[in-house]
């Protein structure tokens, strides 16, 4: 491989790598929704966007949920999944 070609491989990959979302996974109870920017807060700190596909209004205050998610380049968390916790019935 030549030494341009070399570098030119080198550069993409630092390229690409600096736009990838990083990827998380969180649990918490939800102590806010805001219905018009489309997001909830969790007990954790944490705000999360919902994209068009979860309903905001499928969630309620006070609710335990789990969420996996990506942090944008621009800071902005956004789910993939938002499922609920059920509780579990303790003998």
């Amino acid at each position: 491989m030549s030494r341009k070609s070399l570098m030119i491989a080198v550069a993409s990959v630092a390229v690409l790598s600096a736009g990838a979302a990083l990827a998380r996974d969180e649990t918490g109870t939800i102590t806010n929704i805001d219905a018009k920017a489309d997001q909830i807060t969790l007990s954790t700190g944490t705000t999360i966007n919902l994209p068009e596909h979860i309903e905001v209004q499928s969630f309620k205050v006070g609710e335990r949920v789990a969420v996996k998610y990506t942090v944008q380049k621009s800071g902005i968390a956004l789910a993939s999944k938002v499922h609920p916790i059920k509780k579990s019935s303790a003998p």
